[in-house]
């Protein structure tokens, strides 16, 4: 199938999608969070509203929080003045600009709006903000220029396994991943990297170990943060991959396990992504205190026994 038809497919099995206002940011959240060095940061992460993204990768589950056709002009900068507005803790270390796509397409971030961005951002020591590896340029430059902080780009890099990460419908291979690395390098530009456990058309009983292998490949490219992301159904796509045995909803056994093993990469801040953590889980006794101790690893760094259950036999 060619890759335009791949795209039509995964959109034609899309559920309807609920109106997004594009002046209206989804919401916002502030946590404390582990740098590389031992330091702990406090982050305060908005999540915008605007164009989506034009990778349409077999996985996500971002097109949802995105408007319909490109984002107008000024509508990313009202919706952060808003959430800065809103804000009682004003003493956040970290930036954190998630908008469901690529910061550094014009589709989804209007030029006046990386201006507006950059004044806002002005307070803050380090600012995050995400993008496929093919729009890191000239414009990542540009935006880097603009803020008083340290830039952090962070990129999906998802799976190194070979047969996988063919069929994901994100137009990237590692040579394209390898050259974004080099370039953020390059400019002092701090690289933060998404990585995905149970990807699709990786067996299940491999999936823990080319997780690992995957958060390995991100360290070795500088990455600064490498965030464990389970995958999520919910898309049409991912539960057509299942019918057809293509994909094994992860479970949390196995968050727990990529975790652990990340933390040996001591030189880069190993995360497990747990929001929404509960759905992996099956156990109602242990859950969790299980996800409550990846938190606290989450936070640390340092390693801890597992919690053992007598109900569900997880040790």
């Amino acid at each position: 199938m060619s890759p335009l038809g791949l795209d039509q497919q995964i959109r034609s099995l899309r559920p309807a999608k609920e109106h997004v206002d594009p002046y209206r940011a989804h919401g916002s959240l502030i946590e404390d969070e582990r740098r590389p060095g031992g330091t702990t940061e406090r982050a305060l992460t908005v999540f915008l509203a605007g164009a989506e993204c034009p990778y349409t990768c077999t996985f996500c589950d971002l097109w949802k929080w995105t408007i319909d056709g490109p984002t107008p002009p000024g509508a990313l900068t009202a919706q952060l003045e808003s959430i800065l507005h809103a804000q009682a803790d004003p003493l956040a270390d970290r930036l954190k600009i998630y908008n469901a796509s690529n910061f550094f397409d014009q589709r989804a971030v209007p030029a006046e709006d990386v201006i507006g961005i950059a004044r806002l951002a002005a307070p803050f020591a380090g600012v995050t903000v995400e993008s496929h590896a093919n729009t890191i340029g000239s414009r990542t430059l540009a935006f880097a220029e603009q803020i008083t902080g340290r830039l952090e780009v962070a990129v999906g890099l998802e799976t190194i396994h070979p047969a996988a990460a063919a069929q994901l419908n994100k137009h990237l291979d590692l040579a394209q991943f390898d050259s974004a690395a080099r370039f953020l390098s390059d400019n002092g530009i701090d690289l933060r990297v998404f990585v995905l456990l149970g990807a699709p058309h990786v067996p299940a009983e491999e999936s823990v170990e080319w997780t690992v292998r995957t958060v390995e490949y991100a360290v070795e490219r500088g990455a600064s943060v490498v965030s464990i992301i389970p995958v999520r159904g919910g898309n049409g796509e991912m539960e057509r991959l299942q019918a057809l045995r293509e994909f094994t909803p992860p479970v949390l056994s196995q968050l727990e396990d990529a975790l652990d093993r990340s933390l040996q990469f001591t030189s880069t801040v190993a995360t497990a992504d747990l929001w929404d953590a509960e759905r992996l889980a099956a156990c109602e006794h242990c859950t969790s205190n299980r996800i409550e101790r990846m938190r606290r690893l989450n936070g640390t760094g340092r390693a801890e026994s597992r919690i053992a259950c007598t109900m569900c036999g997880s040790a």
